[in-house]
C-alpha cells in the first residue's frame, strides 16, 4: 500500500479520482484535469496546423483547453511557449453545435447537396471566424456562401485586413477544428471537406503571418483526405502527433490522484511523497519523479496494485504489464484506455476482493484490459468499420499466424466482395461511416493498411500478429495471452 493510506483509503481516492466516462465528449477539461505530457508541447505551437491523433488520446481535449483563455494560459507556462499567452482562439468546428460559428452535420450535408463547395464552404467558417460584418449579419449559412463564392476579392480583403489587424494587436488568430470524423457520413465527401479545410490552411500559413488553423485529425482522415489534396505534403512537414509513453500514462495517472479525488484523500497522496508544486487554481503539479522516472513510477505503483500480476514475477509485473497489454501494433496505448483499464480494476477489486491487501487487484487488472479490448474495438467499428469485417474471419484462431493462411481466410469467406457492397451501401448500423480500405482486392495490401492503423503487426519471423487490445474482443487466441471476452 501508498506509505501513510490504507488500501481502503487508496481504492477509494482512486474511485474518486478515475473518470467514470473516459470519452473526451462527456468531460469538460478543468485545471485539475488539465495535465501537460511533454510529448504534446509541439503539437501546442500555433504554428503547428496538423495535429494527429487516433481515438482517446487528446485530440478534443486539446481542441478545448486551447479555446479557454485560462487553460491556454496554464498550458503555455508549462510548456514555456510564450505565443499561446497571445493567442485569440475561435472554434472552426467541433463536437458541439454552435450554428453561429459553422455548420453542423445536417447543414453541412444539405450545403453540400446543394452544390455547395467545400472551397467556399471553409472560406465562409474562416470569415465568420475572423468576425467580417457581412457574414455575421447573413442568418444562413447558405447566404454566407453564396456571399464568399460571388465576392472573392472582398474575401481576400477581409482576411489581408485581419492579418493586419492581428499584426497590430501583437496576436494570433487561430481557428481550431475537430470532430472531422462528424463532419458527412460518406467517404467521398468527407475526403471533399478534409481536402477543401487542408488546403485553406496551408494558404493562411503561406500568405498570412497572423492567421493559423489548428486542424486536430485522424491519421487515416488525414491520409485519405491528402491524396485529393497534392501540397498536403507541405502540411506534414509541418505536422505533429499526440503519442504518450508509458511514463507520460503514469504520470497523468498519479496527476489525477494528486488532484481530482476527495481535498482530504488527495492531499494524503501528495504528502506521501516531497516535491509536489502548487501553481495556480488548487492545481497541483507531481514531482518530477512521478512524471518521468519509470523505477519510481513503478515503486507507486507497486504500492497501489502490488508488483505482479499473480503470486509471482512469472505472470508479469503490474507496472508493464498493463500498458504492454493495451498497446496497438505502433506500440501506442491511448489515456482513454489506461484510464478505462483502471477504472473496472477498481470496480472489479470493490466488487469481489473488497478484503486485498492491495488497493487494486491484479485479476481487476486483468479484467480492466480485456474491458478496455471491447471499448476499443466498439470505437474502430465506429470510425473504421471494414476492419471489423477483415478481422472477423480470423475469429477462433491463434496468433502469431502466417499471412498465407489469413489470406486463405479471407479468400475463403470472400472479403473483397463484402468490403466492396459495404463500400457502395454504407454502414446500415452506424450512419456516420466515413472511410473504407483502399484496395479491398489486394489482400496483401489489407494486411499493410491494418500493420499501418496499429491492428496487425509483423513479427520478425513474418507471422502476423494482433495485438491484446485488439485481439481480446475479436475471439483470437494466443497460448499464455489474457484470455479472450466470454460471450455472455
Amino acid at each position: 500500500m501508498s506509505r501513510g493510506m490504507s488500501p481502503i483509503d487508496l481504492r477509494a481516492l482512486l474511485d474518486e479520482s478515475l473518470p467514470l466516462a473516459t470519452d473526451a465528449d462527456t468531460e469538460t477539461p478543468s485545471p485539475h484535469s488539465l495535465f501537460t505530457p511533454t510529448n504534446h508541447r509541439l503539437a501546442l505551437d500555433p504554428e503547428v496546423t496538423v495535429v494527429r491523433g487516433g481515438r482517446g488520446v487528446g485530440k478534443t481535449f486539446w481542441f478545448r483547453s486551447l479555446l479557454d483563455d485560462d487553460l491556454r494560459r496554464i498550458a503555455a507556462e508549462e510548456y514555456e511557449i510564450g505565443r499561446l499567452t497571445r493567442i485569440s482562439a475561435t472554434a472552426g468546428y467541433g463536437a458541439a453545435l454552435k450554428p453561429k460559428l459553422y455548420p453542423g452535420p445536417s447543414a453541412m450535408h444539405q450545403l453540400l447537396e446543394s452544390g455547395a463547395h467545400p472551397a467556399d464552404l471553409w472560406n465562409s467558417v474562416l470569415l465568420v471566424a475572423l468576425d467580417v460584418p457581412e457574414l455575421r449579419e447573413l442568418p444562413t449559412w447558405e447566404e454566407r456562401v453564396q456571399w464568399t463564392r460571388e465576392n472573392p476579392d472582398a474575401r481576400d480583403a477581409a482576411v489581408a485586413h485581419a492579418d493586419e489587424a492581428a499584426r497590430k494587436d501583437g496576436v494570433t488568430r487561430l481557428v481550431l477544428f475537430d470532430a472531422l470524423d462528424h463532419l458527412h457520413r460518406e467517404r467521398a465527401q468527407a475526403d471533399r471537406l478534409v481536402s477543401g479545410l487542408l488546403r485553406l490552411a496551408l494558404e493562411m500559413r503561406l500568405s498570412t503571418r497572423n492567421l493559423r488553423f489548428k486542424v486536430f485529425i485522424r491519421p487515416d482522415m488525414f491520409e485519405s483526405g491528402g491524396r485529393h489534396f497534392p501540397d498536403a505534403s507541405k502540411l506534414s512537414t509541418n505536422a505533429a502527433d499526440l503519442t504518450w509513453s508509458t511514463t507520460n500514462l503514469y504520470g497523468l495517472f498519479f496527476h489525477y490522484l494528486g488532484n481530482r479525488g476527495s481535498a482530504d484523500r488527495s492531499a494524503d497522496f501528495r504528502a506521501q511523497r516531497a516535491g509536489w508544486r502548487n501553481e495556480t487554481a488548487d492545481r497541483y503539479l507531481p514531482p518530477a519523479g512521478l512524471l518521468v522516472d519509470a523505477e519510481i513510477q513503478k515503486g507507486e505503483f507497486t504500492r497501489i496494485a502490488g508488483p505482479y500480476m499473480g503470486a509471482n514475477f512469472r505472470k508479469g509485473h503490474t507496472y508493464t504489464w498493463l500498458p504492454n497489454h493495451l498497446m496497438d501494433g505502433t506500440e501506442q496505448v491511448s489515456p482513454r484506455s489506461f484510464l478505462s483499464a483502471l477504472r473496472r480494476a477498481v470496480n472489479v477489486t470493490n466488487d469481489e476482493y473488497a478484503n486485498h491487501d492491495h488497493a487494486v487487484h491484479y485479476e481487476g487488472i486483468r479484467q480492466g484490459v480485456q474491458a478496455a479490448s471491447q471499448t476499443r474495438v466498439l470505437e474502430i467499428r465506429e470510425d473504421l468499420p471494414w476492419v471489423r469485417t477483415a478481422v472477423a474471419p480470423l475469429e477462433g484462431q491463434q496468433v502469431p499466424i502466417e499471412q498465407s493462411d489469413v489470406i486463405a481466410h479471407w479468400e475463403a469467406g470472400e472479403l473483397s466482395q463484402k468490403l466492396e457492397r459495404e463500400a457502395r451501401r454504407g454502414d446500415v448500423d452506424d450512419k456516420r461511416v466515413r472511410t473504407g480500405p483502399r484496395n479491398p482486392d489486394d489482400y496483401p495490401d489489407l494486411i499493410g493498411e491494418l500493420i499501418e492503423l496499429g491492428v496487425m503487426r509483423r513479427r520478425k519471423d513474418g507471422r502476423l500478429d494482433l495485438p491484446d487490445v485488439y485481439r481480446i474482443a475479436f475471439s483470437i487466441g494466443r497460448k499464455g495471452g489474457v484470455p479472450k471476452v466470454k460471450a455472455p
